[in-house]
């Protein structure tokens, strides 16, 4: 055998047989394939792919003559409309990183990350005024403020230099951007739901997003006639990275404000709708939703959900309309989905009970994700296939963030032992699918939001008359999950009512993070003092 590697001798690595990857490619792809194909569509506005590479460039250009630049942070607080969809194109075609703002969270969460991530730049949508205003008042650095002036609204205050119109104005539509030198550069931060104190701000590179869009591709099915509503939150890891994917195959995206039955029915029918993600909540709004907001369509929509499995009357709801429901697991640190419930054809024959637990498995890995197994977090070994034997969901891969902002040794414990460590625990079952069956950190998903457990404690123990607090998760029909909140008052307390402890909540968190529900009594609890929050997630499930 030869000492030397024949196929590395004279096949050097250049710019003609390598390029970054990256998923700002696929925009100017689908320029010069569909120049006039619909890309983007608003209300009764809408843009083709010519005009939608036009406005991106003309984004990119003004915030470089802004002195904008690589690794500065562009912020955006908006809903699903055209210019957040443009940040994630015009934004990091100069080098810099997009942080696309969760406008659910309230003021003083949205400062914190706009200082923590370096702002340099703030566009937001005039409706979200009140909370910027507050998050405005408590940041110490300057930063340009851009308002969006959306047509389809007529509420909020304007608080910027000039709207985001007047901005594009300022740019160039010949403007040339260049591709990223290295495909590990960052594109962009996306913030945890702060599990544990603050919010992680996650960073993810070019690769992944290049990767993970193409893995959507390949497991939703996206190709040239998709037509892709926006009903899951651009916000939400970059819209699960479909914000990319849709464009990549020359897709139509159709922008959505807000998660009304009334207008997604009617959006479907009349732009003919191919897919669409939410979380359970979305999903049971459907079906539930009154009969005469229901409107026929003739195509199958496809359906990606994630967070707590739905439950089978919601499935089967959802295929009577004309749904066909598909069930993904990610984190913030994967770019969104990394596995999926991959169909099996026996399971055709099933009866849907039967179905709906095939379905609830969060199952296999995206064909993008490198690796994933169920391993004791102590020892870093596989767990049997056996269904029963439990450890914690492992993932590694280009799909997998490059780390945590500002916070190494947070980023070198998730990554210990050369695995991403998600901190769900499962299963692995013998034809290889997982599923989770708990979570080490006691997150509680509910409508596709995660909601530390934890947060909810530091609030409720803050409380005059509380003694002790502990949260868990309830089952919800609407919700998927909903926080309870199991309190022990001090000896000397007052006439204390339900109403009042939510309520102390919604004062002090977003309105969405408060229980909806309080126990009041004494916490069971170890022999060493541990309060044991797996009794209380019985108590509240009827097991």
């Amino acid at each position: 055998m030869s000492e030397e590697n024949i196929f590395e001798r004279d096949l050097d690595q250049t710019v003609a047989n390598h390029q970054t990857q990256t998923p700002l490619s696929f925009l100017a792809w689908a320029a010069s394939v569909y120049p006039d194909k619909a890309a983007v569509i608003h209300g009764d506005k809408s843009y083709t792919y010519a005009e939608f590479d036009t406005r991106c460039r003309r984004l990119a250009s003004a915030l470089k003559g802004r002195g904008i630049g690589l690794g500065d942070t562009v912020a955006v607080m908006a809903p699903n409309s055209p210019p957040m969809l443009e940040a994630h194109y015009g934004v990091p075609m100069i080098g810099a990183v997009l942080n696309a703002l969760n406008f659910r969270l309230d003021g003083k969460s949205i400062a914190f990350i706009l200082e923590h991530g370096e702002a340099s730049v703030l566009i937001t949508d005039r409706e979200l005024s009140p909370t910027i205003k507050q998050a405005l008042d408590e940041i110490e650095h300057e930063i340009i403020v851009i308002d969006i002036d959306d047509p389809l609204v007529n509420s909020g205050e304007l608080l910027g230099e000039k709207d985001y119109e007047s901005f594009l104005d300022e740019g160039n539509s010949d403007f040339r951007w260049e591709t990223p030198n290295d495909e590990w550069q960052a594109i962009s931060l996306n913030y945890t739901s702060g599990t544990t104190g603050n919010s992680k701000g996650v960073v993810y590179h070019h690769r992944g997003a290049y990767l993970n869009a193409l893995g959507q591709i390949v497991v939703m099915g996206l190709n040239r006639e998709s037509v892709y509503l926006w009903t899951l939150p651009m916000f939400h890891c970059n819209g699960w990275c479909f914000t990319w994917a849709v464009t990549a195959i020359g897709g139509t995206h159709v922008c959505l404000r807000s998660v009304d039955p009334g207008q997604i029915f009617p959006i479907i029918r009349d732009h003919g709708v191919t897919h669409m993600c939410g979380a359970p909540i979305v999903l049971n709004m459907l079906v539930h939703a009154p009969d005469d907001v229901k409107t026929a369509f003739p195509q199958t929509v496809e359906v990606a959900t994630g967070g707590a499995a739905p439950p089978s009357a919601v499935i089967e709801g959802m295929e009577r309309l004309g749904f066909n429901v598909t069930h993904l697991y990610g984190l913030t640190e994967s770019y969104g989905p990394s596995t999926f419930c991959a169909w099996q054809t026996p399971w055709d024959s099933l009866d849907a009970d039967r179905q709906a637990a095939e379905m609830a498995r969060q199952g296999v890995r995206y064909p993008t994700l490198s690796e994933q197994t169920v391993m004791d977090p102590e020892t870093m070994t596989e767990v049997p296939a056996d269904g029963e034997s439990m450890g914690e969901l492992m993932l590694r891969g280009n799909t997998v963030m490059k780390g945590y902002l500002k916070n190494p040794e947070a980023t070198e414990a998730v990554f210990s032992g050369g695995w991403f460590h998600t901190g769900d625990l499962g299963v692995l079952h013998p034809d290889g699918y997982v599923e989770i069956k708990d979570r080490s950190k006691d997150i509680i998903i509910s409508g596709g939001e995660n909601i530390s457990s934890l947060e909810i404690e530091d609030v409720l123990y803050k409380h005059p008359e509380v003694m002790e607090a502990a949260v868990v998760a309830k089952p919800h029909e609407k919700w998927g999950e909903t926080p309870c909140a199991f309190v022990t008052l001090k000896p000397d307390a007052g006439d204390v009512a339900e109403a009042n402890i939510i309520g102390w909540c919604r004062d002090n968190m977003a309105h969405f993070k408060a229980p909806t529900e309080v126990v009041f009594g004494p916490l069971p609890k170890t022999s060493t003092g541990k309060i044991q929050k797996f009794v209380l997630r019985e108590q509240v499930r009827g097991d």
